[in-house]
């Protein structure tokens, strides 16, 4: 097939989203030149000979026949046409794919550059091992007409889709290049990435998105739209069947946004991402707030206060560099295991800073990201979340060279307490690591939820429901282990011993109980305290009393609900020998659809 008809092709120089485009023309190689021996085009029956050119040397006369089996001369090299064309066409293609990966030209990539922003193909060139990145449908094109898109058609379409290797396992791409249509999304554009979804799928490996495009593509209407939904549908499908990560490099905007919520991580770069469904111009105009993009739906914003985004980063290095260390914790598919890595940390090595680091009184704080870094490979795990509903902490790491998912309360936040965005967070963490075999193992410190007006009506009760229902639908390899507090309903759903786990271990600092001991006492002593001569002192005696009845370290044990309290110094070595027996764990489910989570 020929590659091209017409001897020139148009390059974008630089596109922004809105109709205007400006066009070079680069000159193609040039045809190859008719040969004066090509033979004569065939003359209709009965039409005379053709006289011929003044300059036309006499015909020579014809060869004499050769006998049957004589053997035919040699051809010099030079006079084979066929081979010629298929050199001609080699070369052709070779310069063709030079100026596609060149990309629309120098003014654009400028341009990119100028906004603090990478071209999608320095970004495939980060995200990959050097050299193993295949390119799909390179040479697509829009058939879109009107408002001069006809005459605007460059190569890839705005997007850049193929495969490539990650750490030697192999990784599925697209990414949007804001260069070409302002990487807005039209009929062939959204087909590729469609396409790409569905290979990643049928072949059972992740798929990441380089998300920097403008939103649909005015000029293509409602087929544009069309694209989107059937991005999205993709999007679910693949749901808990293949990890899919977006990486947001530039705008979002409108539905494009409705994507990337709908995978399971969403990482972006301050200062040139954002993400919103109606713009600042928009918010202005309907409710007559004044605030920037960047204000609106910046980073920073996502990773503090919406929680959409789940890590915020300084440059789009750093940023494609924890891709890559998020991906080399997670299965290619749901049928598969986690990678493990072949431990150099000695699983039975002692945390002996684990004696001095949990205070034994449950109203001092602590951070518990020091007891993470004591008990997990090296101190190494990556947070998801980190600045968003900062009372519970959720993390992918590493015990034993295999990986783990952590759940912990953080008692330097709101002393650790459950609330809405905690709920929340923890639960959908948890659904994570169970669609994709990912162990669970729960530290608990926990003194309730957080009591509030503004929690009650806000949900407290559903959104504290999705971590229950969490848990409880969690086939995956459970461990919990309760350092300290553990009060309440906060206590059973932070996957106690009642609600499914399969190993349930606790410090000698544990205090398990309905509610802490000061406020049980002023409860049940209710009437004894008030008729007292020395209130106070009775209050004390009674709230001693209560601890050493109710609230001591083996209370929880001597009744089975803990099945071992452990030095905390041996907390490792207890966790990895733990998972070790429950990696062959075989779990049943109910035979249904889907259950109903709560919402």
């Amino acid at each position: 097939m020929t590659i091209m008809d017409e001897s020139t092709a148009a390059a974008v120089l630089e596109c922004e989203a809105g109709p205007a485009l400006v066009v070079q023309e680069v000159p193609l190689r040039p045809a190859a030149s008719p040969s004066p021996h090509a033979a004569e085009p065939p003359r209709p029956a009965g039409a005379p000979p053709t006289d011929p050119p003044a300059d036309a040397q006499p015909a020579a006369a014809p060869p004499a026949a050769a006998p049957p089996d004589a053997v035919p001369a040699a051809q010099p090299a030079d006079a084979q046409p066929a081979a010629a064309r298929t050199v001609d066409r080699a070369a052709e293609l070779a310069e063709l794919r030079a100026r596609v990966l060149s990309g629309p030209s120098p003014q654009a990539t400028d341009a990119q550059h100028a906004k603090g922003k990478l071209t999608a193909r320095e970004r495939i060139e980060l995200l990959f091992d050097p050299g193993s990145f295949t390119e799909v449908e390179g040479l697509r094109r829009h058939r879109a007409s009107g408002f001069g898109l006809e005459h605007k058609r460059p190569h890839t379409d705005g997007v850049i889709t193929g495969w490539g290797l990650v750490d030697g396992r192999q990784v599925f791409v697209y990414a949007h290049d804001f260069r070409i249509f302002g990487g807005a999304l039209g009929e062939a554009h959204a087909q590729k990435i469609q396409k790409i979804m569905t290979m990643a799928a049928t072949t059972g490996r992740p798929v990441v998105g380089l998300c920097d495009g403008a939103g649909a593509r005015i000029q293509e209407g409602v087929t544009a739209l069309a694209g989107y939904g059937g991005i999205f549908q993709r999007n679910v499908r693949n749901s808990g069947v293949i990890p899919q990560i977006s990486v947001m490099l530039g705008p979002c905007a409108g539905g494009a946004a409705y994507s990337p919520a709908l995978t399971d991580f969403v990482l972006m770069v301050r200062g040139t991402s954002q993400m919103f469904i109606t713009g600042p111009d928009v918010v202005q105009a309907v409710t007559g707030e004044e605030i920037t993009a960047e204000g609106l739906g910046g980073a920073d914003v996502h990773a503090v206060t919406s929680g959409v985004a789940h890590a915020a980063y300084d440059d789009e290095e750093s940023c494609l560099a924890d891709v890559r260390y998020l991906l080399s914790l997670l299965p290619a598919n749901n049928r598969e295991l986690p990678p493990a890595e072949e431990p150099d940390d000695p699983a039975d090595r002692r945390c002996e800073a684990l004696l001095d680091l949990v205070p034994a009184d449950p109203g001092r704080a602590y951070d518990m990201r020091a007891v993470l870094r004591e008990i997990t490979d090296h101190g190494e795990f990556f947070e998801v979340q980190e600045r968003w509903a900062g009372n519970v902490i959720c993390a992918l790491a590493r015990l034993g060279g295999q990986v783990v998912g952590i759940v912990a309360n953080q008692p330097s936040v709101l002393a650790g307490v459950l609330d809405i965005n905690s709920s929340e967070k923890a639960s959908r963490f948890v659904q994570f690591c169970d669609s994709f075999n990912i162990p669970l193992v729960t530290l608990v410190d926990v003194p309730g939820f957080l009591p509030g007006v503004d929690q009650e009506h806000g949900g407290v009760i559903r959104h504290g429901a999705k971590l229950l229902y969490a848990y409880c639908n969690a086939t995956v390899p459970r461990i919990s282990l309760i350092l300290r507090k553990a009060y309440g309903g906060a206590y059973i759903v932070m996957d106690s011993q009642s609600i499914g786990t399969d190993l349930s271990l606790a410090w000698p600092t544990n205090e398990i109980a309905v509610m802490g001991a000061e406020g049980a006492a002023n409860v049940v002593f209710r009437r004894e305290i008030a008729a007292s001569d020395e209130p106070e002192v009775t209050r004390a005696r009674l709230i001693k009393e209560y601890k050493e009845e109710l609230m001591h370290p083996y209370y929880a044990a001597e009744r089975g609900l803990v099945d071992d309290v452990i030095d905390p110094a041996e907390t490792r070595s207890r966790l990895i020998g733990a998972l070790a027996m429950l990696r062959t764990k075989a779990a049943s489910v109910p035979s249904r659809k889907h259950g109903n989570q709560p919402q």
